[in-house]
This record gives C-alpha cells, structure tokens and sequence, in this order.
C-alpha cells in the first residue's frame, strides 16, 4: 500500500506545490526523494529538511527505487519526461500528478505507459502569487479542494490510494470527477478567473493606481501576478472549453452592461440578488 511510510516516494519537478508535497509527506514520515534541474533549489531543499535527497538528473537509480512518483510539471514537460524516462521506473509503481488540465494530459500518458505501471492524475486546488521551493509550505492545503481524476483504465486501489494522498495532506474537501468534468469546472472557476484579472489589469493604465485602490480591486486582482508559461499552457491545452466559458462571462458582462445603459435597475439588482445567494455558498461557516 502506498500509505505505509517504509514506501519510497520521488517528487519531479521541486517548485511551489512540489515542495509543499515534500514538506506534508516528510512530515508524516515518508522517505522523500526530489528530482528537478535547479541545484539550488535541491541545496536549499535539503538544508531545510523538505526532503532526504534530491537530483538534478532523472538517474535510473533514482527512479526504479520510488514505489509512489509526484509529477509537479507542467503538461508538455510531464508527457516529455513520461515518454523519455518511464523505462526506469520501477514495476507496480503508482504514479500521480498536479497538473491543472486533465483531459489533454491524462488519456496520452495512460496510453504510452507501461502496463506494469498506472498513472492515476489529480489536481491540487492551491497555491499562492509566489514561486519556488523557497516558498513552499503545506498550510495551503489547509481548507483547499483536491480533485482526483480517475478513467476506466484505474484500479480502485490507485483511486483509493490517491484520494487518502490528499486527505493525509490536509486538504479540506477531497473529490472524484471524469477528466472532462474536471476540465469544464476548472475552466470556469480557474481559467475564467485569471483570464479576468489579466484583462483587468490590461485595460487602464493609469499612474500609481496603487496609491488609490482600495480592498475590492486588490482582492479581485490578486490572480492577475501570473506565470505566464505556465498559464498560456494551461489556457491552450483547454481552449475549447475555456472559450466557452468566456463567452458565457461576456454574455452575463453584457447583460450587466444593458442595464445600466437602460437604466433597468430591477433587472441589475436581480443580477445582484443571485450573485449574492451564490457567493455565500463559498462562505467558510
């Protein structure tokens, strides 16, 4: 079983989420091993406990002795790294990941993998405006949502595995969806978001808006410090679906838009009703 803590587990790919992976597991007691290009970052790792050893290299040695792999890439890299390296790894191994996209990620590398190894994905639903090993730290899965993403090709071992990964982690509210689910959803309450806060922030440039905003555009705008490589990524990778939800953003804008240039106040405050009612499902009680 995954969950015994004699089990060896190798993290890839040591950034924000990949280090906050290290810092909950080592802290239940797993053995934890690190590859990722940054010596730096494995120095720093290792010097603050993260985890027991780390390597800039994928080394067969390194990967044919992991019985659980942490993939913390982004998708191409992920499918890249699948494809190149997956003759190491060792047999019966589990393999999961964080990646934002399911349904362009998860099919091709269940495809491609060896039989004696399954790949069960799932999706970490934290983070912060701010990058690196340097800033990781596990109370972001406090109160956090962590979706599991199995396919006909999973056993319900590896589900089970994974979903009680992510409770052992702390995440607050642990969920099963299809990849195309998983994709529609996050392409409302993730993408969509970001894509707003972008917009935002391009769309008045004013001089030192800083010094007169209030708590209102700060916290509207706290996405909007974004890693471009990676979202762009993400954003193509589910284009259809993203597309879509935008349009549905600039129907709702619009409709906004006519009220107030019609003066239907009714209308406006019915709007403001429903958002309303809606938002305080996500209230914490």
């Amino acid at each position: 079983m995954m969950l015994d803590t004699e089990k060896s587990i190798l993290i890839v790919g040591l950034g924000l989420i990949g280090g906050s992976y290290a810092k909950a597991l080592r802290k239940l007691g797993f053995k934890i091993s690190a590859i990722t290009l940054n010596k730096d970052d494995i120095d720093f790792a290792v010097e603050n406990g993260i985890i027991d050893e780390g390597y800039t290299e994928p080394a067969p040695e390194v990967i044919e002795k992991a019985e659980l792999v942490i993939f913390a890439l982004y998708p191409e890299v992920f499918k890249k790294w699948i494809a190149k390296y997956q003759q190491y790894f060792k047999s019966g191994a589990l393999i999961t990941d964080v990646t934002g996209v399911k349904s362009s990620v998860v099919y091709e590398i269940q495809d491609m993998l060896r039989p004696d190894v399954e790949f069960i994905a799932a999706h970490p639903m934290a983070g912060k405006e701010v990058y690196g090993v340097q800033n990781s730290d596990p109370k972001i899965f406090h109160g956090a949502n962590y979706i599991v993403t199995p396919t006909e090709k999973n056993t319900k071992e590896a589900i089970d595995d994974c979903l009680e990964l992510g409770r052992l982690m702390g995440f607050d509210r642990v969920s099963v969806l299809t990849p195309e689910k998983h994709d529609e959803m996050i392409g409302f309450v993730s993408q969509l978001t970001h894509c707003i806060a972008v917009s935002l922030m391009n769309c008045y440039d004013g001089e030192k808006l800083q010094d007169y905003t209030g708590d209102s555009f700060r916290d509207l705008t706290r996405i909007a410090r974004i890693n471009d490589e990676m979202w762009s990524e993400l954003f193509l990778l589910n284009k259809d679906t993203l597309l879509e939800q935008m349009d549905k953003f600039l129907s709702a804008f619009g409709k906004l838009r006519s009220t107030l240039e019609e003066e239907d106040r009714e209308t406006m405050r019915e709007m403001m009703r429903i958002s309303t009612a809606r938002r305080a499902l996500f209230d914490k009680k």
